[in-house]
């Protein structure tokens, strides 16, 4: 029997990461391209929501995600007031992207993986072999996604979302008592503002420049961590051509507006979806062109629902009047929360 072809991964985020790992447990000779280095902090929200058992299964995760927080409980703010506390309907889970990639990089190279890091690779040319899991997709836009951790910090619920005009922020516990506030801020600020981002951390002036004072001003006393603050600019929601000929991953298919919780889960899920077809491959039982349109096909099913919901929904949450309106309506007991998580996860 012939030993299985060697399958290249653009990026070792979570995506990368993972379907890296699932192959090697399938003998299949894999090289990871991972332009950063690990540990980093990345901005992301660290609240896993909606990961279905199948996917941490087929992917081996039990382990790697074992300690992670359980979070049931999510309050709503609007322009800094308690606007009401929602149970989610299953638990979600909080662990950084500094613990979790850390992780899955050593996992994957004590399974025999090979992984380069400071290497940026072009996936843009396709290639027999090559799959894309480079992170988000770059194109023109005005949304800002801002983090950083910070200890101790008291909590009103598990999850706290805070809505304010063109903005909304997560919080949310992770390990050792850390806490990460992650927010997605439309890029356009005040003067005042940009002058700010000079003499505090960039998350506390975007804070106080929407609306956030209140906020910032907990953050601030509970100490940020300053190594821990990081930016991503020009965030976007767009989703490749439908005949585009790469197998693409994770954040480089598709990024789900982040209030849903659910990027973390889906770049797992995406991963899950490419691991029988790439390994088929890999063994001389699929073409590549057949890969390429399996998984297309396999995450289009998964995520098209969801997807066009989060769309809608992002314009609705970071409008200020259809904010007002869904915590006034929130406040009452009125949202069907429950059907709309599902929907969305």
């Amino acid at each position: 029997m012939s030993s299985p072809r060697p399958v290249e991964i653009v990026g070792g985020g979570l995506a990368g990461l993972s379907l890296g790992l699932a192959l090697r447990r399938a003998a299949v000779p894999v090289t990871i391209f991972e332009a950063g280095v690990y540990p980093r902090h990345r901005v992301c929200g660290e609240f896993i929501a909606g990961l279905d058992a199948g996917t941490t299964l087929r992917l081996g995760l039990d382990k790697i995600l074992a300690d992670a927080r359980r979070h049931r409980t999510l309050a709503w703010f609007g322009q800094g007031r308690a606007a009401g506390v929602s149970t989610l309907p299953e638990p979600a889970l909080g662990l950084s992207r500094y613990a979790l990639d850390q992780r899955l990089a050593e996992a994957f190279v004590a399974a025999g993986g090979e992984l380069l890091t400071r290497q940026r690779v072009s996936g843009e040319e396709p290639r027999e072999g090559r799959v894309i899991a480079a992170g988000r997709r770059r194109r023109r836009s005005s949304w800002i996604g801002l983090k950083c951790h910070v200890d101790g910090l008291q909590s009103a619920a598990d999850l706290e979302l805070h809505l304010t005009r063109h903005a909304y922020v997560g919080v949310s516990a992770v390990e050792d008592n850390h806490f990460n506030v992650c927010g997605l801020f439309h890029g356009r600020v005040s003067a005042d503002a940009i002058v700010a981002e000079a003499e505090e951390l960039p998350l506390l002036a975007r804070l106080r420049a929407c609306g956030l004072a209140g906020l910032a001003d907990r953050i601030e006393s509970a100490q940020p961590a300053r190594t821990s603050s990081c930016a991503v600019a020009a965030l976007g929601f767009d989703r490749p051509s439908p005949r585009d000929p790469r197998v693409l991953i994770g954040d480089a298919f598709a990024m789900i507006p982040p209030f849903t919780g659910n990027g973390m889960a889906m770049a797992f899920q995406s991963a899950a979806a490419a691991v029988d077809p790439v390994e088929a491959w890999a063994k001389g039982d699929m073409t590549w062109n057949d890969v390429v349109r399996q998984v297309r096909r396999r995450i289009r099913r998964r995520f098209r629902v969801r997807l066009a919901c989060a769309d809608w929904l992002h314009g609705f949450m970071h409008h200020p009047f259809s904010q007002r309106w869904f915590l006034a309506v929130n406040r009452a007991g009125l949202i069907p929360f429950s059907p709309l998580y599902r929907v969305l996860h």
